[in-house]
């Protein structure tokens, strides 16, 4: 596959260029069961290889941290960001966060989880994670509304953040950090900029290009597309590949046409 043009800017200044990358949809294929969810053969040693090569690689998932850094390894150069921000593998909260801003919401995430096990309509499972917990309707398409109700009385309750995505809604503290703020803060000082993602929670990141490139950063929005992509991810996109299959050919050009 050759490089587009949109990526030149990266190509030509690799070490002063930031590369952003979702996990789910984007290095891993889609799965029914989330925990099954692995990476693409092959995607570590691309990370390290991306790593060495560029001045900023990240992961950023709504994945906790420690899926991210079991399943994907601690490749050289490369940041895992986990739970939209909130967590790195390796430190003590996200890139943004306040590790004391995660104290009081530790107990209120996880009250409301339990809330939502008791409460969920069959085939609606609830997958926890450190700070939060998805509610999955894939296996009951029919219940989305009880999910999206229930997300939404807890939002009004308790001023948590709520995020769709595929046959899913995230539930997370009510702490101002997404993967936008997580690129801002990560990108700043850049030559220019790049984020691959396929849901809506990557439409921050999306927004967040938008506004470095305004400010005259190359950027480049890479939209990584199946049958079920929303059509936001795409419309928002400057470059589009289809599935975790193509954004992981389009990666290797890019390390193949900047030299180690």
């Amino acid at each position: 596959m050759p490089v587009p043009s949109a990526l030149e800017p990266l190509r030509a200044s690799p070490q002063t260029s930031a590369l952003f990358l979702d996990f789910d949809g984007t290095l891993s294929p889609i799965v029914a069961d989330p925990a099954l969810a692995r990476p693409l053969d092959g995607v570590p040693s691309l990370l390290s290889e991306l790593g060495v090569r560029l001045g900023v690689v990240a992961v950023v998932s709504g994945r906790p941290a420690a899926f991210l850094g079991e399943h994907l390894g601690r490749p050289t150069g490369v940041r895992l960001i986990g739970l939209y921000g909130l967590e790195e593998v390796g430190e003590p909260a996200g890139p943004t966060v306040d590790p004391g801003s995660l104290t009081r919401w530790r107990p209120v995430m996880a009250d409301l989880a339990d809330v939502a096990e008791r409460g969920a309509p069959a085939g609606v499972s609830v997958e926890r994670k450190p700070l939060g917990f998805t509610l999955h309707f894939r296996d009951a398409p029919a219940e989305e509304g009880w999910a999206t109700r229930f997300a939404d009385e807890q939002r009004e309750r308790t001023g948590l953040v709520v995020q769709p995505g595929r046959m899913a809604i995230e539930l997370r503290p009510g702490i101002e950090t997404d993967k936008g703020t997580v690129v801002r803060s990560l990108a700043s000082g850049s030559t220019a900029a790049c984020c691959f993602g396929d849901d809506l929670g990557d439409l921050a990141a999306f927004d967040a290009l938008a506004e470095l490139g305004a400010a005259g950063m190359p950027v480049v929005r890479v939209a990584v597309t199946d049958d079920e992509s929303p059509a936001a991810v795409a419309e928002a996109a400057d470059v589009i590949v289809i599935g975790p299959g193509g954004a992981l050919e389009l990666l290797v050009a890019l390390v193949a046409a900047i030299p180690g």
